[in-house]
């Protein structure tokens, strides 16, 4: 049985489970290229990409180009004769000499199903705007953002207090899976490639700092949805008693007194804080001070007084 010379492009956890679903395949990883390392975590250490240290850790071959672009890194990969380059949140645009390089060209696994959220930050864009069902698309890899034809994609839906951070890990191994029978399915022949609908077209931008302040004028599942979309960063805040307080986890609950202002703790319970929005109320089930270990409510609650009329102000948030 043949297998096929693959390169890897990619760099976080997400693309982490496309690479190793790869090297347990019949087929041959024969390079990883990724980002350059960065600084991580409180002490801002410099540490390899989840996907560089699972490649150095198996003698793959890894790639660090500060720039793609550069002649002798496309003649690189041009000698090591691939058969197909695969793409996983890898975080560059790829120049068409790169795209074309391998024999079967570039394909790319993107956590939305396309058009629906092009971009970079498909998972938590779909649980901001409150989307029912997400999935993964193998795409062919064009100039174009995101916008190439599809070659396989696969529905899943998002649970109702499934958080982004949780549904991204559901979502690598969905893709993982996706991609080795897409790639065993490219080795026996070529595949249909359907194009993307001009119609239903939609960008997920990147995650900004700002998006993390809560507008308690907003209905309550916005915000739940909200607080659900901006794991693991930048996480949704507020100002409690004049300390930073980030909202990890939350409930929809029915309507408050109408003479409860929104964003005022209507009710402490065991369960969680309750606080009222423009319609309905979200119950806080679990948070944390700023600088300090996440904790349930319940926990909160033992070490700090919050009581009915508090309010829970929005957080001024640089852009």
């Amino acid at each position: 049985m043949v297998t096929m010379r693959i390169i890897f492009f990619g760099t976080p956890a997400f693309a982490e489970r496309s690479l190793a679903r790869l090297v347990e395949s019949r087929h041959r990883v024969v390079a990883v290229v990724t980002r350059a390392d960065r600084p991580r975590g409180r002490g801002q250490k410099v540490l390899p990409s989840p996907v560089k240290a699972y490649a150095e850790a198996r003698g793959i071959p890894v790639l660090q180009p500060e720039r793609i672009r550069d002649d002798g890194f496309l003649r690189e990969i041009s000698a090591m004769n691939a058969d197909l380059a695969v793409v996983a949140a890898y975080g560059k645009i790829l120049p068409q000499p790169l795209i074309d390089a391998p024999r079967l060209g570039t394909i790319n696994v993107h956590a939305s199903l396309l058009p629906r959220w092009r971009g970079a930050a498909p998972v938590h864009r779909a649980i901001l705007a409150g989307d029912a069902e997400t999935g993964v698309t193998i795409m062919r890899v064009v100039q174009a953002l995101d916008a190439g034809p599809m070659l396989s994609s696969r529905r899943t839906s998002i649970g109702h207090e499934e958080t982004s951070a949780d549904l991204e890990v559901r979502l690598a191994s969905i893709g993982a899976d996706l991609l080795v029978e897409t790639v065993d399915a490219m080795e026996a022949g070529p595949l249909a490639e359907t194009p993307q609908p001009e119609s239903g077209v939609t960008y997920a931008a990147r995650l900004e700092k700002h998006e993390s302040r809560v507008d308690w004028n907003r209905p309550a599942t916005e915000i739940h949805d909200q607080i659900r979309g901006l794991q693991p960063w930048p996480l949704a805040s507020v100002v409690l008693n004049g300390r930073r307080l980030l909202l990890l986890g939350a409930e929809v609950g029915g309507e408050a007194s109408s003479r409860v202002e929104p964003g005022t703790v209507a009710s402490v319970e065991p369960a969680g804080i309750v606080v009222a929005a423009a319609s309905g109320t979200v119950r806080i089930t679990r948070l944390k001070l700023e600088g300090k270990p996440a904790v349930s409510a319940k926990d909160f609650l033992n070490g700090h007084r919050v009581a009915p009329g508090d309010r829970m102000e929005p957080m001024a948030v640089d852009r």
